[in-house]
């Protein structure tokens, strides 16, 4: 049914490059339901995350906070309660809140505003992935990423994230029915949250043989020579143990072919809800947003998985589809965390109360054609660091920074590929100085650094104490109530035929 506040339903998707959605999806991926959202949507060309690792990106991404805000710093850091997510701000004003799918919270507090989540999620809500950087290039065999997802990848008709992923889209078009019969009359906020296209890369045939004679299959940019990396690729490269996997070739051939299968595998299930949003009659009274936490590198310079603030790693997809936003490509960097402001002001929801406190601005003004010139702001200081990163994007130019290396400045524009650092050349020190001054001001990176030391800590404390003994886990469990559904005795049978039905009287 129609109301005063619009229904918002939330793709978002998992490791997902930006770079193949220069316009919408690249021509050649087969997203046919992505490509008609596109057609619909205000496209955001430059969008980027928060941090580009899952448990941090996501927590900032809700709450349109950065990392050095929210605390949560790595896969492993708990998001507080008493920060305000989207689903808290729609929820206050009088939205039913849902999630179906992923959003990787840690800690005890596994709602942050959803009045109902409909799955579990697929990774720990624990401290056992915590980092340390008391032991910098210490490898934790049992939780880091390695070269196995990329040596293994190829065809599997069933995997650990595929059942996760069916089992998402199947709530959610379960839940999409219900909310069409209009029992409840509040305006909803559905959030759908994949795992795919997450490694490891493995892919149903059906979607794997659509890419057999794809031309994308090799990377633009070979692997380097280890020496030939910057610090913190190299870093990267020991966290992921490279040097225990003789990747060739048809490795990665195979990674990039199932990657970009699994893109479609999302664009399936994505057309299920889409279709049925259409058959029940709520399109036209749903605003719609695409995104991603995260990207992949998918072997670009020998690259793999995120954890770096290169163009593959850090830009995502986005795209919103509101009756405020006209269609079109919008080419200004972006954030991820202005998604939260943007809800808010679709939804005529003051942030006024915690306004001073957030990092993320409203695209609904750039869906009107408005320009804006504030930087895009990322931070990392998950595995693989030795000490928090920070990065700044902004007009054509990054700038990549961290106190235990040299700085890098990229014009994103010329270089799409990164490849030459402009921060030692003469002709570009007053560019440099600019952004070294904007990153003075906005970060103490000695603090930043005490302040991630001291959660880790704290963490490896925590997490140790209350694994010995009884163990009670903070995953969420989803309540069934087997005696709420379908036809029970404290039901009046003609009324529940009535009420379940939709549409009514056809």
């Amino acid at each position: 049914m129609a109301t005063k506040q619009p229904n918002i339903l939330i793709f978002m998707v998992d490791q997902l490059n930006g770079t193949l959605f220069p316009d919408g999806p690249a021509d050649w991926l087969h997203t046919p339901h992505l490509k008609a959202l596109a057609e619909k949507s205000t496209r955001f060309q430059n969008a980027y995350t928060a941090s580009p690792l899952c448990a941090p990106g996501r927590a900032s991404f809700m709450s349109g906070q950065l990392p050095s805000r929210t605390r949560v710093y790595d896969n492993a850091a708990e998001f507080a309660s008493d920060i305000p997510t989207y689903a808290h701000h729609l929820r206050r004003a009088g939205y039913y809140t849902c999630l179906s799918g992923k959003m990787h919270f840690v800690g005890p507090d596994q709602l942050h505003g959803f009045e109902e989540r409909l799955t579990t999620d697929i990774y720990p809500a624990d401290f056992g992935w915590t980092p340390d950087y008391r032991k910098p290039g210490e490898r934790i065999n049992w939780w880091y990423h390695n070269m196995g997802s990329v040596k293994g990848a190829g065809i599997a008709e069933i995997s650990n994230q595929m059942e996760y992923d069916d089992e998402v889209a199947s709530f959610a078009q379960q839940k999409l029915y219900q909310l069409s019969r209009g029992l409840d009359e509040r305006p909803w906020s559905l959030t759908v949250s994949f795992t795919h296209p997450h490694d490891p890369y493995v892919t149903r045939k059906k979607y794997w043989d659509l890419y057999n004679d794809c031309k994308y299959l090799e990377p633009v940019e070979a692997a380097y020579a280890y020496d030939d990396y910057d610090a913190h690729s190299k870093r990267i490269m020991l966290a992921n143990d490279y040097e225990a996997f003789d990747i060739n070739i048809d490795d990665v051939r195979r990674s990039r072919q199932a990657y970009f299968a699994n893109i479609t595998y999302l664009d399936d299930k994505i057309g299920q809800l889409m279709q049925v949003l259409e058959e029940t009659r709520q399109a036209d009274n749903t605003v719609i947003v695409f995104v991603s936490d995260h990207g992949d590198m998918i072997g670009e310079k020998g690259l793999w998985f995120k954890m770096n603030f290169l163009e593959g790693s850090s830009r995502v997809p986005l795209m919103v589809c509101a009756p405020n936003m006209q269609p079109g490509l919008v080419t200004t960097p972006v954030s991820n965390i202005d998604i939260t402001p943007t809800l808010a002001e679709i939804a005529g929801v003051s942030l006024d109360e915690v306004q001073p406190w957030t990092d993320g601005m409203s695209l609904v003004g750039m869906g009107q054609g408005e320009s804006r010139e504030a930087p895009v702001l990322m931070e990392y200081a998950a595995e693989g660091s030795y000490a928090p990163l920070v990065s700044i994007r902004q007009t054509d130019w990054k700038y990549n920074h961290c106190k235990l290396d040299p700085d890098q400045l990229f014009n994103v524009k010329a270089d799409p590929h990164e490849k030459n650092n402009l921060a030692e050349l003469a002709e570009y020190q007053s560019v440099l100085a600019e952004f070294q001054s904007i990153a003075d001001a906005r970060w103490d990176l000695e603090q930043f650094d005490n302040q991630v030391r001291e959660s880790q800590a704290r963490r490896w404390v925590v997490y140790e104490a209350l694994r010995n003994g009884e163990y009670y886990p903070w995953d969420f469990q989803p309540l069934q109530k087997a005696s709420e559904r379908y036809m029970r005795n404290h039901m009046d049978l003609n009324e529940l035929e009535e009420n379940q039905r939709f549409p009514r009287g056809e």
